[in-house]
């Protein structure tokens, strides 16, 4: 190393004065005697290439770090993008709510989604009550997300579309307005590109279900209990009409309905005169006088009341209707509706009673169970119509027969055992079915695929207790031709 004039060292040029750490070129000045002993300490631990120490990184001195630099931000950019774009992706899918009041072209649209991956859940839910207040619900459909994912997981491996399936699942879980509006029970139906929902209005029993197909056997009491009945609250103050179904009531407004009977029966005195008069400010009558001093017994008054009742009932909802109607009254009121009335379907059964103050709900679980006998009835037909004729052949209980017959619209009334589950799998082309005891990696649900295509050919199904199935099987049908 050359001497300067002053005779101190200095660094040759053109050359790094040092690589970043304290020693040779860092001092400004430096004696013959520490430079030997720097000299030392560097070739003690400066070595050659091929004496390189496993654990030393060494960057070529001469290395671009400014190209370095902004390759690596370059990489770094690259991949938020990346991520960006991903997160983008996932969130394209929306939750789409189906009507909970299922009819058969959305039945049919489910069904059709066959052939990849189908997720379905189940839930029970609540509409009021602590279960909202301590988010119940909100936990559980956390709790099934993650069994979705880990069953997706096993069947198809783990990727970003799986993933992307689930998403609009946990966004429902950040709206606290949603899991405050549920009913009683909740079903998801998720693909790799859609997320559909459906607030059910019954229990339901916990579920998840990955296939190539939804489960949709849950979903029969919805679809099937179709059958309606009005409800006829009446008393001297008011009278309502409810339409009501397997699942609840709620009221139907009728235009001009009396508001009691005071709407209708009216008095007025003109000095020691009195006159008599019907009319309904509701149904918009005019007065009609029935003459001086001949004021009707009470009994007339009610049958002139609730005459209007039906009147205005009739013209406004149950002209063209064929369904049944149920009384709710106090029993001496409920012969004179029977006497006035021109609806041709009031029920024999009654609810007796005043309800002017009752809940709806506790109506509704009344009138459901005098009901009960008329949602039987269709039933109680078409196990009948089985019975009679297991001797011939327009009746099936074994599977291997009974699955290809609803593919090809053979079935007009199918029985299936309730919580009864037939794996395999049904080549239609082949007509071949094959039954597993277990389930095994490519199997379905063979009764649920049965349940859906006897809907699809227009049948009937009825889900049914062990005990109450027609022959020794899990599924039965009455077929409407060899």
């Amino acid at each position: 190393m050359p001497k300067d004039q002053n005779g101190k060292f200095t660094p040759i040029k053109g050359k790094p004065s040092g690589n970043g750490k304290e020693g040779l070129g860092l001092r400004k000045s430096i004696s013959p005697d520490e430079l030997e002993t720097d000299l030392e300490m560097t070739d003690k631990y400066t070595m050659g290439p091929d004496e390189l120490q496993p654990a030393v990184n060494v960057r070529h001195p001469n290395r671009d770090t400014v190209k370095r630099a902004v390759q690596q931000q370059n990489g770094r950019n690259t991949i938020t993008e990346n991520s960006g774009r991903n997160m983008a992706d996932m969130t394209t899918t929306e939750a789409q709510e189906l009507p909970g009041r299922m009819d058969k072209s959305i039945f049919a649209e489910l069904a059709a989604e066959q052939g990849r991956t189908c997720l379905t859940i189940y839930m029970p839910a609540h509409a009021s009550g602590h279960e909202v207040n301590e988010q119940q619900d909100m936990k559980m459909f956390k709790n099934m997300l993650q069994q979705a994912q880990k069953l997706l997981e096993e069947k198809e491996g783990s990727s970003m579309a799986l993933q992307q399936m689930l998403n609009p699942g946990y966004e429902l879980l950040k709206n606290e307005t949603f899991w405050r509006n549920q009913q009683d029970g909740l079903a998801c139906f998720i693909t790799a590109d859609s997320f559909r929902y459906m607030r059910l209005p019954m229990n339901i029993q916990q579920q998840v279900y990955c296939n190539h197909s939804f489960m949709l056997t849950p979903l029969l009491p919805v679809l099937t209990n179709n059958e309606q009945f009005y409800v006829l609250t009446f008393s001297k103050h008011n009278a309502k009409l409810f339409l009501a179904d397997a699942f609840g009531m709620k009221e139907v407004p009728v235009e001009g309905m009396p508001d009691g009977m005071d709407d209708v029966i009216h008095f007025e005195e003109k000095g020691d005169q009195q006159l008599f008069r019907t009319g309904s400010a509701g149904g918009g009558h005019g007065a009609s006088y029935h003459g001086m001093n001949s004021n009707p017994d009470h009994k007339t008054d009610i049958a002139n009341y609730l005459e209007e009742v039906d009147k205005t009932m009739w013209k406004e909802v149950l002209h063209n209707k064929h369904i049944p109607l149920i009384m709710a009254a106090v029993d001496y009121l409920q012969p004179i509706f029977r006497k006035v009335t021109r609806y041709q379907h009031v029920a024999d059964e009654a609810l007796t009673g005043n309800f002017e103050h009752e809940k709806v709900t506790k109506i509704y679980r009344q009138a459901r169970e005098k009901m009960q006998p008329f949602f039987e009835r269709r039933k109680e037909q078409a196990l009948d119509k089985y019975n009679n004729g297991s001797a011939g052949a327009l009746t099936a209980s074994i599977p291997d027969d009974v699955i290809p017959a609803t593919y090809y619209g053979q079935v007009d009334c199918l029985f299936v055992e309730k919580n009864a589950q037939l794996w395999g799998t049904f080549d239609e082309k082949e007509n071949r079915v094959i039954i597993h005891e277990a389930q095994q990696p490519q199997d379905e649900c063979l009764l649920n695929n049965a349940i859906t295509q006897t809907i699809l050919h227009n049948g009937d199904v009825f889900i049914l207790e062990k005990d109450k199935m027609p022959a020794e099987s899990s599924i039965a049908a009455s077929l409407r031709y060899a």
